[in-house]
């Protein structure tokens, strides 16, 4: 049997650190992996059966997270089960519901249970999936979850992946490698040369883009004055009239970035129309599709996405719809070698991969990073094809259903089309004097005060709005009947009490 010899002292180059107290190391150590790993298996496997019926809103203020969190750095650390337990209590009255089947605030995934359990794994195994010689297991993992990920969305076979903690990191490294073909297409090193000396760049991207786009284009360098804002319609979708006169206005390298799944409506961009312009102007067109490009796994919903796979790269985030448990993102882009252009990490000690095996690194900003590849492997697995497209399409379905139901409640107007799982719903009566959107927050406020379901609010358009998002994995048409319930009984209340505030 071999193993790993100790060092000798004589080798140190000094002299050998005094011992501590005999039991300050000892405490926690005298439990062994198993006893631990076991322990945590039992508190989670109860706080996940809870979810189901506990209420998802929080119970505790600041102040009591604060109290319960803080409890003093020990001068001895503690001993491992007492630490688990009180990270356990300290936590659970600070947790949301998003794991349970009643949350529809935001489009959160519920973390799925095998999901759960590889990401358990991945820890235990403590890879840092940085490069192939790092762990081969993971780089391999990611590879092959790759190409089932471009066979399931119907994107160009070529394309690579990128294995982000989401949405906004892998819009991040689409747009890294946008800005960086867009500049060699006119002659222009970006990585030897460096932005300063850089010819502008024009970025079109709808007024009503996530605000994490935004965000990843200040990252990347880019200022509001080299953005250029296109109209939308009511339902959020870019008017490509206006992307056209707007893109031949512009005589410099350019990115457009299109939406597939507004936050608020659900909506997709007209792809068709924006690839052809992309073409025409030669263009890098990019697609946030943080939830809505799964519906191009769906088959009755495929021509919600018509176009999509024209674009030169796609966000997704797989703790959406996929219930990949945080963090877990897909930047994909059909150019290998702009990919790699823009992320890759080299230095002297960083092995080359062997054979054609995957060095991770090539593809994301990260170089130490935890193994993502295993819980998507495992969640992709445990639904198949069919399981990702009957769950995708259950949802959409209780999005209709909770329209038609809230629809025949008068006041009650769903101002969206409902085309995926969102819902942007509103409370007005004309008899009332009362402004419809202090009606509608009075009613948000009294469904989060029954705390049957989870729900928030938001403005769009300049008008607040009850936003409802149908993304858990368990919930079922029975959960979103007492949201329903929920609503119209909040609703009712403010029409009989309008001028209470």
């Amino acid at each position: 049997m071999s193993g790993k010899k100790a060092l000798p002292a004589t080798s140190l180059s000094g002299p050998l650190p005094a011992a501590g107290p005999a039991d300050s190391a000892d405490r926690n150590d005298r439990h062994s992996f198993e006893e631990l790993a076991r322990h945590a298996a039992r508190l989670a496997i109860a706080d996940r059966e809870a979810a189901v019926t506990e209420p998802p809103r929080p119970s505790a203020s600041v102040a009591d997270l604060r109290a319960l969190f803080d409890i003093g750095l020990p001068d001895d650390g503690r001993d491992g089960l007492e630490v688990l337990d009180r990270l356990a209590a300290a936590a659970r009255p600070g947790l949301i519901g998003n794991i349970g089947p009643n949350f529809f605030g935001w489009v959160m995934g519920a973390s799925h249970p095998v999901g759960v359990a590889a990401d358990w794994l991945a820890t235990a195994w403590g890879q840092n999936a940085a490069i192939y010689a790092t762990s081969p297991a993971a780089a391999i993992a990611e590879e092959v979850v790759a190409q089932w990920l471009v066979d399931l969305l119907r994107l160009p076979p070529e394309s690579s992946v990128g294995f982000a903690t989401g949405a906004t990191m892998a819009s991040f490294t689409c747009l890294a490698a946008a800005r960086s073909e867009v500049l060699r297409k006119v002659g222009y090193d970006l990585e030897t040369d460096g932005l300063t000396g850089a010819p502008p760049i024009s970025v079109f991207v709808g007024e009503e883009a996530h605000t994490t786009i935004f965000s990843g284009l200040r990252y990347l360098g880019f200022g509001r004055k080299n953005l250029v804002e296109i109209t939308t319609d009511t339902a959020g979708r870019m008017r490509p009239g206006d992307l056209a006169k707007k893109l031949d206005q512009h005589h410099r390298p350019k990115i457009i970035i299109g939406q597939a799944g507004h936050i608020n409506s659900g909506a997709f961009d007209p792809f068709p129309e924006l690839a052809e312009l992309a073409g025409s102007h030669h263009a890098w067109l990019h697609v946030d599709g943080a939830f809505g490009l799964w519906a191009r796994a769906v088959p009755e919903l495929a021509e919600l996405g018509e176009g999509v796979d024209a674009a030169d790269s796609w966000a997704v985030d797989g703790h959406k719809w996929l219930q990949v448990p945080y963090d877990s993102g897909f930047a994909i882009i059909r150019d290998e070698n702009a990919h790699k252009r823009a992320m890759d990490t080299t230095a002297s000690y960083i092995a080359e991969n062997p054979g054609d095996g995957r060095n991770p690194t090539q593809y994301g900003p990260e170089l130490s990073r935890r193994a993502r590849g295993f819980a998507a492997w495992a969640v992709l697995q445990a639904l198949g094809r069919n399981g990702i497209a009957d769950l995708i399409g259950r949802h959409c379905r209780l999005a209709r259903h909770l329209a038609i139901r809230l629809s025949a409640e008068p006041g009650i107007t769903v101002i969206n089309q409902v085309a995926l799982n969102q819902l942007a719903i509103r409370f007005e009566d004309t008899g009332l004097q009362a402004d419809a959107d202090l009606l509608t927050g009075r009613v948000v406020a009294d469904i989060q005060k029954q705390n049957t379901s989870f729900v928030e609010q938001a403005v769009w358009k300049g008008r607040r709005i009850l936003r409802v998002s149908i993304i858990s994995a368990s919930t079922q048409e029975e959960h979103v009947d007492r949201l329903a319930a929920s609503i119209i009984r909040a609703w009712r209340r403010a029409k009989a009490n309008p001028t209470a505030r």
